[in-house]
């Protein structure tokens, strides 16, 4: 069964709040409360984070519940502008001011009057910046590049970081007293792993953002779900962006995911699989997957009669008793390795002198492993080992045929390939 990513009948109510988007459960219900009574009032606001967990997003929900809403909201990328040119953006310059000031410019301060100026990457201010901002917060003026007059400011600071500032202020790289300025309403926005069950959410509100309406098959919901997501958000938004351009087909498949996804997702499945002589390892806690999009065990295909090479027949199953050939020569120590998550290898890398390793070779080893654990798992039906190792069926089969031709009909994947 396939589930449609933005409008499946089984899809979990989502909640959205000035673009932000969780589910029931979410740390982030919390937070978004916690920001509507912050947005209230003129307090500043300090947004810490790993890069990609919406930083900004935060920011423009609470310049949108504030009152000072119908006035603009204001962004600097204070490690964007080069320094140089960083002191005048912010506080404009007038005419003559240096070489090339021909005429008098605002700065963002300025053009933030009665809104609200969000300074993100702040860590990233130079020191001498950081006593002109410092001054600002406190006395709500400031002096334009060039003059001596100062200027009356009025508008809400929202900062943001994804450095440790505290760390920052005892290395000697940020003001201590511009560090307890900001630190008036602090907000950790917790990375994408902390709250797994909304990255299917933020995928459906994504992928309806732009237009589509594709399903996506069982097995890529539990893989956006299984995932860690060291990108964040964005991330996963930029996956959206590649399915919805690279995926040709009218299903968004496994085979249509990054590498490091499918990566995942076979790590997860590989604990399911049956292997002769190696004994079954212990599941890991994997975030539950709503059960519309659970993926079910393949079942075997018929045997087609009037068999053609590069036909269906290459995806019938093996005859009895194959899969316990596929198993021969694989250590069973490399296999419980391959099948258990975060699973040492089976032997701690050596270089021995004037002994080159054989990466190459190992790689292949590697890989002959889990297709013969797959197609034991599966009772050699190609298609559906396919499936569970991420690949497509065609994939699946030169790899096969490649072993074939190399170990000459004699290995046990040759012995697969011509099944």
């Amino acid at each position: 069964m396939t589930t449609n990513a933005s409008h499946g009948p089984d899809a979990a109510p989502q909640d959205h709040h000035h673009g932000l988007v969780f589910g029931p459960g979410s740390p982030l219900g919390a937070l978004v409360r916690t920001c509507e009574r912050i947005a209230r009032s003129d307090a500043t606001v300090l947004l810490t984070g790993e890069t990609g967990t919406g930083k900004e997003v935060f920011a423009r929900a609470i310049h949108a519940s504030s009152p000072r809403a119908s006035r603009p909201l204001v962004p600097v990328n204070c490690g964007a502008i080069p320094e140089a040119l960083l002191e005048s953006e912010l506080f404009g310059h007038v005419r003559g001011a240096f070489t090339g000031a021909m005429a008098s410019r605002r700065g963002r301060v300025a053009a933030a009057e009665g809104g609200t100026l969000f300074l993100d990457e702040v860590g990233e201010l130079p020191l001498a910046l950081q006593v002109k901002l410092l001054r600002v917060l406190q006395e709500r003026t400031y002096e334009p590049v060039g003059s001596t007059e100062a200027v009356p400011a009025d508008f809400r600071l929202v900062a943001a970081t994804n450095r440790d500032l505290s760390a920052e202020v005892t290395a000697g790289r940020f003001r201590r007293d511009l560090y307890y300025r900001l630190l008036v309403c602090p907000l950790e926005i917790p990375p994408l792993r902390a709250r797994k069950g909304d990255a299917l959410r933020l995928f459906q509100h994504f992928w309806a953002a732009r237009g589509e309406r594709r399903p996506i098959e069982p097995a890529v919901a539990e893989a956006l779900t299984a995932y860690d997501w060291p990108g964040n958000v964005r991330e996963l938004e930029n996956l959206v962006e590649r399915l919805s351009v690279c995926a040709e087909g009218s299903v968004i498949r496994a085979a249509d995911l990054p590498i490091a996804l499918r990566c995942r997702r076979a790590n997860d499945a590989t604990r399911a699989l049956a292997v002769p002589g190696a004994p079954a390892p212990e599941a890991a806690a994997v975030p539950a997957v709503p059960a519309a999009v659970t993926l079910p065990a393949p079942a075997p295909e018929p045997v087609p009669s009037g068999d053609a090479p590069g036909t269906a027949a290459e995806d019938a199953p093996l005859t009895a008793g194959a899969p316990a050939a596929l198993g021969e020569g694989i250590d069973p120590a490399l296999l419980r390795a391959l099948t258990t998550e975060d699973a040492p290898p089976p032997a701690e890398p050596s270089f021995a002198a004037g002994r080159p390793v054989d990466l190459p070779g190992l790689l292949r080893r590697l890989e002959d492993a889990y297709i013969t654990a797959a197609l034991a798992r599966t009772g050699g039906n190609k298609k559906a080992a396919a499936d569970l190792l991420g690949l497509q069926r065609t994939t699946l089969v030169e790899k096969l045929r490649r072993r074939s031709r190399e170990a000459g009909g004699t290995a046990p994947l040759a012995h697969a390939a011509q099944a």
